[in-house]
C-alpha cells in the first residue's frame, strides 16, 4: 500500500452516499476500514491504471473479501467513480480553505506560499499525488475530465484571485491582461512544483540540480513575474 497520511474524508462520505457513489454499508464502516478500501482502490489504479482495476486485487490490498466490496459499491466501475469523486471533493475543499488567505498576501509572498505550500502538501499526500500524476501525465483520458480538470480549475482560479487582489492593491501595472497572465503563471508554477515531485519531469525541465535549489529557481520565477507585470510604484 502506498505511504500516505489518512485523508480527512469523513465530511464527504454521507454526501457521496446520497449521490449514489457508495452504499450505506460502506458509510457505516469504521474510518480505518474505509481508509483501507480507499487506499486499495488508489493503489490499484496507480499500479495498473484506472482502466485495468481488478476487483480481486483491490479486495486483497484492502484485506477484505470480494463480496464485501460489492456490498460497498455497485460494480467495478463504481470503485473508481467513488475514488475520483472523493478525491476531487476533498482536494477542492482543502484548497479553497487557503484561497482568501493567499489572495490577501502581497503577490510575491502569495506566489511563494502557493508553490511551497503545495509542494509540502503533495509530499504528505503521496498516494494522491501519484494518482493525480498518472491521470495528468499518462494520458488517462477519462480521468483528465473527471479528476484533473476540476482540481486544476481550482488551482488556476486561486492564482487568478491572487492577481485580482494584487491589482486592487496597486501591485500590478494597469493594462495587464490578467486573464492571460494568470494562466501563464499557473503553467510556470506547475513546471517548478511538479518537477520536484516527479523526478522524470525534472530531467526534462532542468529546474533544479545539485547546484541549483528549488528556492533559488522559485525566487527567480517570482522576480521575472513581478518585473513583467509589477507596478512601478514604490
Amino acid at each position: 500500500m502506498a505511504n500516505s497520511d489518512h485523508y480527512p474524508f469523513q465530511a464527504h462520505i454521507l454526501q457521496l452516499e446520497q449521490d449514489g457513489f457508495l452504499t450505506r454499508t460502506f458509510r457505516r464502516l469504521d474510518p480505518e476500514r474505509q481508509q483501507a478500501v480507499i487506499d486499495a482502490i488508489l493503489d490499484e489504479a496507480i499500479d495498473k491504471g484506472p482502466a485495468r482495476i481488478n476487483i480481486k486485487r483491490v479486495a486483497a490490498r484492502a484485506g477484505i473479501s470480494v463480496g464485501s466490496l460489492y456490498q460497498y459499491f455497485h460494480n467495478r466501475a463504481g470503485l473508481l467513480d467513488f475514488a475520483i469523486a472523493l478525491t476531487v471533493r476533498w482536494t477542492t475543499a482543502s484548497l479553497n480553505q487557503y484561497r482568501d488567505a493567499l489572495a490577501a498576501l502581497p503577490l510575491r509572498e502569495a506566489i511563494l506560499a502557493y508553490v511551497m505550500g503545495g509542494l509540502e502538501w503533495s509530499k504528505e499526500q503521496a498516494a494522491f499525488m501519484q494518482f493525480f500524476a498518472r491521470a495528468a501525465y499518462h494520458g488517462e483520458t477519462p480521468l483528465s475530465q473527471s479528476l484533473v480538470r476540476p482540481i486544476a480549475k481550482v488551482l488556476r482560479e486561486m492564482i487568478n484571485e491572487m492577481l485580482i487582489q494584487a491589482a486592487k492593491r496597486g501591485e500590478i501595472r494597469k493594462g495587464v491582461d490578467l486573464e492571460a497572465v494568470h494562466r501563464v503563471i499557473y503553467a510556470l508554477t506547475i513546471a517548478i512544483a511538479d518537477s520536484q515531485l516527479l523526478p522524470y519531469l525534472n530531467n526534462y525541465f532542468q529546474v533544479t540540480d545539485k547546484k541549483m535549489s528549488v528556492n533559488r529557481t522559485l525566487e527567480a520565477m517570482v522576480d521575472l513575474i513581478l518585473q513583467g507585470i509589477g507596478s512601478s510604484k514604490k
